[in-house]
């Protein structure tokens, strides 16, 4: 595709089943190959023959993931684009629903073949089979043309979203470039921009209401035809919640509640007495307090790219090594634009087994921070590419975020690549004192999605009254007076709703790994790095216990765990601060 700025992407492994020439947009084409596999299996007698099959079960799997993958980038770098959209959506509607009975069948005979043998928690099998097995369980036909239909409706959030663009300061702007204005020592120019903004979402607010409402119902069906009582129960099955379950999720948002709060809310009140306010605003949260300007990082994605490269030199070399790859093969998109979706991602072409970043830089320490979480993700899909089985080659996402967020607090160490010694402390102390107000955030996110899926049918207004009564108790000390009608769609900015349901807590429990990491990395930063790769190597071969356990952390997000982290990050702020 034209639109794809890849460049020489090298064939990592020589394909054994699917023909380079095949159509891979056409599923009358790509049907023989199922047929192969499946006539193969039934004549398979030993479990290595068993084994090798999966690996070319893995090869046809991949291909097509690729070729999903390759058609959503370019969607999402070019909204703008029919043909990119048209593409897009061809593959979901046409290719992706015969598929995946198909998959379900290959998948059930694989369980039911003569030659599987059961695994045991010690077998090199064990993870794979396990969620093959569920996946087995829950599928059913009736729900690809439902999946199809959410799928389309994810896209048409994105796309609204991706448009949306405000005039001010007499330029046309995506709302994502609007970010820098928060950080203006102007107060009233931070209140106008704020303003600007949130008046066009709340613009967009029935729309996009209208594209929830109808995937609401939708979701419902997919876990009434899977035999479950509602979609929570059917989403933590989907999403192989093998390690934890609706109960501790729960006693996470509890957590938060308890350990995160009052340091959000102190360092709040802090803010607000050093900006000497009356009250504290939401367009007051992003300036620096002591009113010294925004920070600017760098200018254009280039000095972005080459400065996050010095940072990964500094950390470790083979990191940098890893980084390189992106760069040598154009694998980064990261500048904003018109046209291009919100937001962030690292997405892996499996085939090529490469990874490629995407994102929306605007020249904000923000920005730093997700180059270096996406290629935290770039180095996880590195690390585990030579294994040979597809499904270990990614992990389970509660530890692909480890990987990522444990990489910006470990570069955060050689930020002086950005800045000054003094402006680096700056970045650091805003990075520390984000991470305390997400994993409120995060709490409100996924406690609304508890609400939303446990009370189907419920109106619009009950839909708002709840997100309020989460919000309170996670709102901290910020005034909203006058704002009431801009923060009941704040959940409306939120991707994950729309295109990723339930997908929100995995943030929080992998921040807690980080920080673990992190505090790791004050002792002794090459032994962390080395740990940190070591579960990185592992893929998603390992059940969420073992992966954290090899990188030096606990999978525990109970305020036993969060306590001591909370006390660990205000004792580096208050350093930073000396």
């Amino acid at each position: 595709m034209s639109l794809l700025p890849f460049r020489d992407l090298p064939v990592h492994t020589a394909r054994r089943v699917v023909p380079l020439n095949v159509d891979l947009g056409r599923w009358e084409e790509l049907e023989p190959i199922y047929d192969g596999l499946a006539s193969r299996l039934k004549i398979i007698t030993t479990n290595e023959e068993l084994t090798q099959w999966l690996i070319d079960f893995g090869e046809l799997s991949a291909v097509l993931d690729e070729e999903g993958a390759l058609r959503y980038i370019a969607m999402t770098c070019h909204t703008d684009n029919p043909e990119a959209q048209k593409a897009y959506l061809s593959f979901i509607e046409n290719v992706e629903p015969p598929t995946k009975p198909r998959r379900f069948a290959l998948e059930k005979a694989y369980l039911e073949h003569p030659a599987h043998l059961k695994a045991s928690p010690a077998d090199t099998l064990f993870v794979f089979d396990r969620d093959v097995e569920v996946g087995v369980k829950i599928f059913r036909d009736d729900n690809v043309p439902l999946e199809t239909d959410e799928s389309r409706l994810a896209q048409s959030y994105s796309q609204l979203m991706g448009g949306l663009t405000v005039e001010y300061d007499g330029k046309e702007r995506t709302l994502q470039a609007m970010g820098v204005y928060q950080e203006d020592t102007s107060r009233a120019v931070r209140e106008q921009a704020w303003r600007v903004t949130v008046e066009k979402r709340f613009a967009a607010r029935d729309e996009v209401n209208k594209i929830f409402g109808e995937l609401l119902p939708l979701r419902g069906k997919l876990a009434q035809n899977a035999g479950f009582a509602d979609y929570r129960d059917y989403a933590f099955q989907m999403r192989r919640r093998f390690d934890y379950g609706v109960k501790e999720s729960l006693a996470f948002h509890q957590a938060v509640e308890s350990e995160v709060m009052p340091v959000l809310c102190g360092l709040q009140k802090a803010r607000q007495a050093k900006m000497g306010l009356a009250q504290l605003r939401p367009w007051d949260l992003a300036v620096n307090p002591k009113g010294l300007p925004g920070l600017k990082p760098f200018e254009g994605a280039s000095q972005l790219v080459e400065k996050s490269s010095c940072i990964f030199r500094q950390l470790d070399g083979e990191l940098d090594d890893w980084f390189q790859v992106l760069v040598r093969h154009q694998l980064l998109d990261l500048q904003n634009r018109k046209g291009k979706a919100p937001g962030g991602y690292q997405y892996t072409l499996s085939e090529a087994r490469m990874p490629f970043i995407f994102m929306n830089a605007v020249g904000l320490q923000r920005d730093v921070e997700t180059l270096l979480h996406e290629g935290g993700h770039a180095f996880h899909a590195l690390a585990a590419r030579e294994e040979p089985l597809l499904a270990y080659r990614s992990a389970p996402i509660e530890f692909c975020e480890v990987a990522s967020m444990s990489m910006e607090l470990l570069g955060n160490d050689f930020l002086e690549e950005f800045y000054s010694r003094e402006d680096a402390v700056r970045a650091r102390r805003d990075h520390l004192e984000g991470v305390v107000a997400t994993l409120p955030w995060i709490a409100v996110i996924d406690s609304f999605q508890h609400w939303l899926y446990t009370h189907p049918g419920h109106s619009l207004d009950e839909r708002t009254a709840e997100w309020m009564r989460i919000l309170n108790h996670f709102g901290g000390i910020v005034d909203w007076t006058g704002l009431e009608s801009y923060r009941e769609i704040m959940w409306q900015r939120q991707p994950h709703l729309f295109g990723n349901p339930f997908y929100y807590i995995e943030y929080g429990i992998a921040q807690l790994g980080a920080l673990q990491i992190w505090v790791n990395s004050r002792k002794n930063r090459a032994e962390a790095v080395r740990q940190y790769k070591d579960g990185l190597r592992l893929g998603g071969s390992k059940t969420l216990p073992e992966l954290f356990a090899a990188s030096g952390c606990r999978f525990d997000f109970t305020a036993a765990t969060i306590r001591p982290l909370m006390q660990q990050v205000q004792e580096e702020l208050a350093r930073l601060a000396s």
